[in-house]
This record gives structure tokens, sequence and C-alpha cells, in this order.
């Protein structure tokens, strides 16, 4: 073969490849054209789905992107073909050289990549048209508010709400307590807060205390039912009354409660402390039924306080707590704010304040000011044993007037001047 017909033959090759490539080149534009034409015409067809339109957009992009590849790539293999022309032309001595145009197997345009996802929803427009069947049978979700800060939204719309309020149950305080009103919402009237309103009046609590318990202890009503009858009956065989069990869960919702364990443990303390009897122990818990229910540190801090800061006498101790029980669970500033007054100011002995304990359940601002006024007047003398003797309980326990007519003979109107010169 000679040089000539060499140099003939790689021309041809030449050529043929340049023609393959602007053949590639034609058909990769005409496909994108027809492509983006058929997207711009779905993409308004179905202008609702925004995924689908975007997702076209970019493959749209990424497809002209490779079309400006592939032009560049033809252009810089025009160019070295002219060169090799050129060469040609100077020398009988040819170096062929494949074309740059990248294999059309390795960038295949297949449907699969270019298809359009348009099955992404299968819903019925809004705007589209139904029947009156259609219409009738479309479900309607219930009117109860999917969230609320307040109960009284759902009034309304709960059995067991609407017939609380009935009872005079204090919502608005039971919404201020947590997980109260959501638990409130799931009960049910006739299966969960109907039995324990018919046990509370079957022990005796009036019809008008339902509401003040539920109100304090809203967790009676998801109370075991024969839990709350062992503890009535615990109760009863400790030998307090029906009525006094009635009295004692009217006005301390919180009793039945705890669990018969408790109870026991709590009675058997007051009485082993205060070495009261079993009778006096009933006694002092029907009238401050409060004292099963709460903490008993309260408690030992004030009989340590009344033994060892007010020094009183373990007896004494005994007497004023079977007098009045709340001195149990007074305040440790009042009680020392009014034996100081009482013991220091007023000169008052132990063994009277042991006899009129009832002092301690006044305002302490109250015991200053009549006796202050008893003694600008100069009648302040609480010795039984000197005449003109003022007790202490009806130093505290009379109204302002009774008090100036029958202690301080004065008027009530010279009292009030008094009172705004303290």
């Amino acid at each position: 073969m000679t040089m000539s017909t060499y140099a003939q033959m790689c021309l041809r090759g030449l050529l043929f490849s340049k023609t393959c490539t602007r053949l590639q080149c034609i058909q990769v534009q005409r496909y994108l054209n027809s492509t983006a034409s058929s997207a711009s015409i779905r993409s308004g067809l179905f202008l609702k789905q925004n995924l689908t339109t975007t997702h076209t957009g970019i493959r749209f992009k990424h497809q002209k992107f490779c079309y400006n590849n592939m032009k560049v790539k033809y252009l810089t293999t025009e160019a070295k073909e002219n060169h090799s022309k050129e060469g040609l032309t100077r020398t009988d001595v040819v170096e062929y050289k494949p074309p740059l145009l990248p294999n059309t197997d390795g960038f295949s345009l297949s449907e699969n990549v270019l298809s359009l996802d348009l099955d992404v929803a299968d819903e019925s427009s809004a705007l589209e048209e139904i029947s009156d069947e259609e219409a009738a049978g479309i479900s309607i979700p219930a009117g109860i508010p999917p969230a609320s800060t307040s109960l009284r939204d759902y009034v309304d719309k709960s059995e067991t709400l609407t017939k609380l309020v009935q009872l005079g149950v204090h919502l608005w305080k039971l919404e201020q307590r947590p997980n109260v009103g959501s638990m409130l919402l799931r009960l049910d009237f006739n299966t969960d807060v109907a039995p324990r309103l018919l046990f509370l009046k079957q022990i005796g609590v009036e019809t008008s205390r339902l509401g003040y318990i539920i109100t304090h202890n809203p967790f009676i009503l998801t109370a075991n039912l024969d839990n709350l009858q062992a503890r009535v009956n615990y109760l009863k065989s400790r030998n307090f009354s029906s009525e006094t069990v009635a009295s004692m869960v009217s006005r301390a919702p919180y009793l039945l409660s705890f669990s018969v364990k408790r109870l026991d443990n709590r009675l058997g303390f007051y009485q082993h402390q205060l070495k009261l009897s079993a009778v006096n122990t009933r006694d002092i818990v029907a009238r401050l039924p409060r004292l099963l229910c709460g903490s008993l540190e309260p408690v030992k801090e004030n009989l340590k306080v009344c033994e060892i800061e007010l020094g009183f006498k373990e007896n004494e101790i005994q007497h004023m707590v079977i007098a009045v029980p709340k001195v149990l669970t007074a305040n440790k500033k009042k009680l020392t704010q009014i034996f100081d007054f009482l013991h220091n100011t007023m000169k008052v002995p132990h063994h009277l304040i042991t006899k009129f304990p009832q002092v301690f359940n006044t305002k302490f601002l109250r015991l200053r000011e009549r006796h202050l006024f008893l003694e600008y007047l100069e009648k302040a003398q609480y010795d039984p044993e000197l005449p003109n003797y003022i007790s202490l309980d009806r130093l505290v326990s009379l109204p302002d007037e009774t008090f100036c007519n029958e202690l301080a003979l004065a008027t009530l109107d010279d009292f009030y001047l008094f009172q705004k010169t303290l």
C-alpha cells in the first residue's frame, strides 16, 4: 500500500468521524428541544404538582449542560481535524488520532431518566364538583376543640364536665393542676364518675359537699371502689360512727385516698406521741381529720416548739391539743409570736394559757389591739385572783361591740379612734 493510498484512507476516516459527530449533535439537540417542549406542556397541565415541575427543571438544566459540553468537545475535534488536514498537505506521514467525542453508549439518554413522575398523588381537586350523594357521605369531625388551655371550651361538648359543673366543681382550679384536665376529659360519666358519686352518697356524704370533695381531690374519680370501701370499713372498725366518717370525708377530701396501713400508722402516732386514750385520739381526729392526711413533720416540729421553746409541760401540751387540735398544725411563727406577747407583754403565766388555748387560733393583731386598748383604759387585768378579771377566751372571741360594752366599758367609736393611733 502506497503512502498516498494510506493518506486517503485516513482522510476518509476523519471525514466520516466528523459527519457522525455532527449527526449525533443534531440528534441530541432535537431530543432536548422535544423534551423541553414536553416538560413545558406537562408543567402547564400539572401546575399543582410542584415537586414534579421542580425535578423536570433540574433534568432540563442537566441535559442542556451536557449538550454544551458536547458542543465544546465537537469544536475542539473539528479544530484538530483542520490542523490534521493542513499537516497532510505538508507531509506524506499522517498520524491517526481517534475522535474526541465520548462514546454514545456511556451517554444514552434513556426514557427512564427523563420520565416524569406523574403519579405523585391521585387526589380530587378542591375545585372539582361532586354529587349530592358524595357530599352527604363526607364525614365531619367532632366539634370538640383539638387543643385548649381551658376546660371551659370543652364543657358544652363533654357530658362529664357538664355534670361536674352542675355539682359545683370549680374547673378553673382543676385546670391549673398538671394532667388533671386531660384526666377529666377521658372519664366517662356513666362508667367512671357516677359509681364514685353514688359511693360517696351511700356512706353519708351530702350532695352539697360533692363539689367541694372533687374540686380538692379529683383523683377520687379514678380510685378503685373496693379500696375506698376497705378504708371506710377500717375507720368504722376503729369505732368511728357512720356520721363521723361521712363528716371526716366531707372535710378532708384526701382521707379515702390513703391506704389502710397509712391511716392505722397515723392514728397510732397521735395516740402514742401524745399519750392519749383511744377515745381522745378519735376525738381530735374526728374534729380535725386532715391530721390523717398531711405530713407528720410540721406536727413533730410544733410539739418540739411547745415543749422546748415555749416551755410547756407534757400534760399541758396534751391538754391544749385535746382542747384545740389546730395547735398541732398551726404556723410555728404564729405560735411563738402569740406566746411571746401573752407571756412577756401581758404577763400571762403558762397555766392560764394552757387553760385557754383558743388564744392561739386568734389573729395576733386582734389580740394586740384589744390588750393595748384595755391597758390604755387601765383595765388590762388577766389574773383570776384579782377583781375585774378578764379571761383570755372572752378577750379574743367576743365581737368588737360586745368587747367594748362588756369588757372595756367604752363605745365602739372610741375603740376605732384608738386603733388609728397604733
